[in-house]
Parts: structure tokens; C-alpha cells; sequence
């Protein structure tokens, strides 16, 4: 069926994820920050990758990038549809009666056939390797050559709960509200799982665009009150590092009618940034192709890869000695009735059979320490190992 049912059932999203796999079709689990329905996005044909993404002509689907620029951002259709609200099938779509009947049957404790790709290569994972890196980002930009940089490493961490991912995703909606959560499988892929905060571009039904400047981090605990933290001046200039880019490729496209709000202490989840909102009314500047130009110029963005990017990006692809993947890419759902969400690939875990690896970078600057720096990654890998271990 083409439009919309309302089904109602007692199907849980766990139920739908088992399914759909179970049939070898590719999916999408997503919230949305600030929201409390849960979307599925599932096609039989796996991911197809993009030559050029437009946001303006893609199908509805969820997309997932690399963070390598040079590699193609990858499309899940959304050719089945469905919605979970309160836990429960609310709508679907691109399903018929008996598919539905199906759903409302499948035994609670199945186990999802999760698409987990062969293996993953091992790499080096402790303080002094990594404080090494930060120490020669440091001495690189000491001699001029970066304003900063954003060294990033791997955590592998066996377990034998990589079946229970869709339990893991409740759990980071309940613990990380304001984050985008998702969980995504495909034969293409692999499975990946997160909950980040930072909207890369965003395009509503109204064509406002949106986007953020987040950088610094500070570990939080609970109670603590945001009004109150008092940001280092390495802090303050990392994050306005980043907002200045922002504003850059503003100027680039001649575009002086914006909204900047911040910045401000965000929280997201154990840790806190400093934040700055963009917004831009991409009618009154007629200018209805601004999204996807601003990705372009956005991805990836200083505050995972540095400035200036094409020398920074150079330097990590030398220098971190291993392939980031999908971490610090970006996802999020595109083409559909609300819009086109996409949001950097922070806090996210890879996942393959009996084994999580986590991701995490910190900013570099001339006033960096490398002992800090490896601590502000263990937070940020915290984020999710706090709640999937």
C-alpha cells in the first residue's frame, strides 16, 4: 500500500527490527532530539550510494556518510515506513495486512539478525599512543600549520549483549533526550549505534535552515548548574574557531540574513559544550538550494577534523592510523513530509558480533595538553558505554 495505514498494533519496536532483518532487509531506527516517536525505515535493497546528495531531490530515506568527504554519502530508502508511539506501532506504510499480521505475531525473544561486517582491524588503544598524536598535533601547530586539529581513537570492548541493540537504543532515549538516536544495519554498513547532539544541517517543512557550532567539552554531573561553568580561554577560542567557520561559509554564499543565538553551556549526556545556534529563511533569501550547498561546504566540520580543513584533514588520514569509518560522517533522516535532518556521527559505537568499538576526538590547540586531551575522549566514550555495558 502507497499511503499511510493506521495500524495501531501492539507491535514493539524491537518485534519490527527482528522481522525486517529477519527477511534481510537493511533498516533505520531513529528518534528525533526533543521527540518522542520513533521512526523504521526498511528496504529489501540495502543502502545505494549517492553520486551527489541533494536535499532537495532525494527520496525520503536515512542517509549515512563517511567521514572521508571523498567517499559517497550512502541512502537507506525508506520503501517500508514505519512509526512507534508509546512504544507501540502507531502507523506503517509500504506494508500490506498480512505483513502486518506478521509483525503482531513475531515472538518477543528472537534474536535480531543484525547485519555485523567480518571483523574489525585491530588498532592501538591506550594514553601514550594517543598522547603522542596530540603532542604532534601541537607541535604542528606550533609551526604554524593548523589553527587546530582533531585527533580521534578507537576503544574495542568485547561483550556478548551486541543482540540486545534495540534495548540499548530505548535506553539512550531515555538517558540522552535531546540527542539524535539511531541504529542503523545494513549489509553496506554494518551496524551502527549512537546519541549525538550536534545538528550538521537541517532543513524543515517551513525551508528554515538550521545548523550548530559545538566545541569545548567539560565533564557534568547531575545537579550541577549550568549557569555556573566557567570556560578556559582554550575553551572559549576552540568553540569560536568553529562558529567563525560557520560564519565563513555564510560570506562565501553572501549570505548576511542569519540568526546566531550563543553561545551557551549545552549538556550532552555525561559532558557539556559550548553551543551556538545558526539559523537561516532560505524563502527570503530565495535561495531554496541553500542546505545542501551548506553541507557541502560544511562536511566535515572544523569541530571534528580542524582548521584549516583540507591540510588538517591530510594530516589525520597520515596520522591517526586507522580508518574513522562513519564516525564524525554524518546521518540523519532525509525527504520526508518534516524535513531533512542531518547531524554529525558523535558519540556512536560500531558494532560486530560479541564486540563494540567506540569513537571518540578532542580539539587540539597550541594550548592543548595530551593527558587532558585523552581524558576528554574517555568522557565522550562514556557517553555511550555508560549505558550499552
Amino acid at each position: 500500500m502507497n499511503t499511510a495505514t493506521f495500524v495501531r498494533t501492539h507491535t514493539t519496536a524491537r518485534q519490527a527490527v527482528a522481522y525486517f532483518l529477519g527477511l534481510g532487509h537493511s533498516l533505520a531506527l531513529w528518534r528525533m532530539p526533543n521527540h518522542d516517536d520513533v521512526y523504521l525505515a526498511a528496504s529489501q535493497q540495502g543502502v545505494r550510494a549517492l553520486a551527489d546528495l541533494s536535499l532537495e531531490e532525494t527520496p525520503p530515506g536515512f542517509v549515512i556518510a563517511p567521514f572521508d568527504p571523498a567517499k559517497p554519502a550512502l541512502l537507506l530508502p525508506a520503501s517500508i515506513r514505519l512509526t512507534f508511539r508509546h512504544g507501540q506501532l502507531h502507523t506503517a506504510q509500504g506494508v500490506d495486512e498480512n505483513q502486518v499480521a506478521s509483525l503482531e505475531k513475531m515472538a518477543d525473544d528472537v534474536r535480531p539478525a543484525f547485519h555485523f561486517a567480518a571483523g574489525l582491524h585491530s588498532v592501538p588503544s591506550n594514553p601514550s599512543d594517543y598522547s603522542a598524536l596530540v603532542a604532534r598535533c601541537i607541535q604542528a601547530i606550533g609551526d604554524k600549520k593548523f589553527e587546530k586539529i582533531v585527533p580521534s581513537r578507537c576503544k574495542d570492548v568485547p561483550s556478548a549483549n551486541t543482540h540486545a541493540l534495540v534495548e540499548m537504543f530505548h535506553a539512550l532515549c531515555a538517558k540522552y533526550p535531546h540527542a539524535l538516536v539511531s541504529l542503523v544495519s545494513s549489509p553496506e554498513t554494518g551496524t551502527w549505534m549512537g546519541a549525538t547532539p550536534e545538528a550538521l544541517v537541517s532543513v524543515d517543512e517551513q525551508q528554515v535552515f538550521r545548523t550548530v557550532a559545538l566545541a569545548g567539552t567539560k565533564p557534568f554531573v547531575e545537579g550541577m548548574d549550568v549557569r555556573n561553568v566557567a570556560w578556559t580561554q582554550k575553551e572559549i577560542e576552540e568553540q569560536a574557531l568553529v562558529s567563525r567557520y560557520i560564519i565563513n561559509c555564510f560570506k562565501k554564499l553572501r549570505v548576511r540574513e542569519y540568526l546566531e543565538h550563543g553561545p551557551r553551556t549545552s549538556v550532552a549526556g555525561n559532558v557539556m559544550h559550548l553551543k551556538t545556534d545558526y539559523e537561516v529563511d532560505m524563502k527570503a533569501i530565495n535561495f531554496p538550494q541553500f542546505g545542501t550547498v551548506m553541507l557541502q561546504l560544511l562536511h566535515p566540520t572544523s569541530a571534528v577534523c580542524g582548521m584549516p580543513l583540507d591540510a588538517s584533514l591530510s594530516f589525520l588520514q597520515r596520522h591517526e592510523g586507522y580508518d574513522r569509518g562513519f564516525y564524525s560522517g554524518f546521518l540523519g533522516p532525509v525527504g520526508f513530509e518534516h524535513g531533512s535532518h542531518l547531524f554529525v556521527n558523535l558519540r556512536c559505537v560500531q558494532v560486530v558480533e560479541n564486540t563494540f568499538r567506540f569513537y571518540a576526538g578532542a580539539g587540539v590547540t597550541q594550548d592543548s595538553q595530551p593527558d587532558e586531551e585523552w581524558a576528554e575522549t574517555e568522557w565522550k566514550m562514556n557517553t555511550l558505554a555508560s549505558v550499552v555495558l
